[in-house]
């Protein structure tokens, strides 16, 4: 696996418009999905399309996704055509003129065809990839799963082989003759950041808030 290897140029993942803001090392791609913390999982069931929010892992090149077994979406998907995305909104870009209002953001789209997973010890692995991804350290300090919520749960892998990456940064780009204007332009930042944990009400008083825990408050997301 190597992350500088330039991400696919598919007629699927080719960028129509802004092709300047396409990039194209793989391991942007990985920053993308590594920051991110959910993903939208698009299928057509039915000939009727349907997008779910999910939550995700990743390892090297393999997405990991999760979902009910007796979801439509996640049921259907295994041998089928998907698209996944991911995006991050990194700010609110102000201009002057209504038509060059924008966001800075960052998104990935992936296209593929995803594997049920049906061996047991990838499953498990899969299950804690995407634990871990969600709240580091947590696999370790929780029950593990039982055999009946482990069947209750579906998983897939999907590979990134087929994958874009577009990415907006900077300052509003207005018309040259807009910056004249007396209209304030800028750029509102945006983030998400982790709070201080609160406890259960039925938690044992006894009980503190974990290393692994603490470590998470006041991360960004994102």
């Amino acid at each position: 696996m190597n992350p500088f290897r330039a991400l696919s140029a598919t007629e699927r993942t080719r960028l129509g418009r802004l092709r300047e803001r396409g990039q194209t090392d793989r391991s942007t791609l990985y920053e993308v999905l590594d920051s991110g913390l959910i993903c939208h999982l698009g299928v057509v069931i039915d000939g009727t399309p349907v997008v779910l929010p999910t939550g995700y892992g990743r390892v090297g090149d393999t997405l990991y996704l999760h979902g009910s077994s007796a979801n439509r979406s996640i049921a259907t998907a295994p041998g089928t055509e998907v698209c996944v995305t991911v995006t991050l909104l990194d700010g609110l870009v102000c201009a002057r003129s209504v038509f060059h209002n924008s966001m800075n953001y960052r998104s990935a789209v992936i296209f593929g065809v995803p594997r049920l997973i049906t061996d047991e010890d990838e499953r498990m692995t899969a299950a804690r990839v995407i634990t871990e991804h969600l709240i580091p350290g947590r696999w370790a300090n929780s029950r593990q799963p039982t055999k009946k919520e482990m069947a209750a749960t579906a998983l897939l892998a999907l590979s990134l082989d087929e994958a874009s990456v577009k990415v907006r940064t900077g300052w509003p780009s207005d018309d040259e003759e807009d910056y004249a204007l007396d209209a304030w332009a800028g750029v509102l930042p945006v983030s998400a950041v982790i709070g201080t944990p609160l406890p259960d009400p039925v938690l044992r008083p006894d009980i503190a808030v974990p290393d692994h825990i603490a470590a998470l408050e006041g991360r960004r997301v994102g």
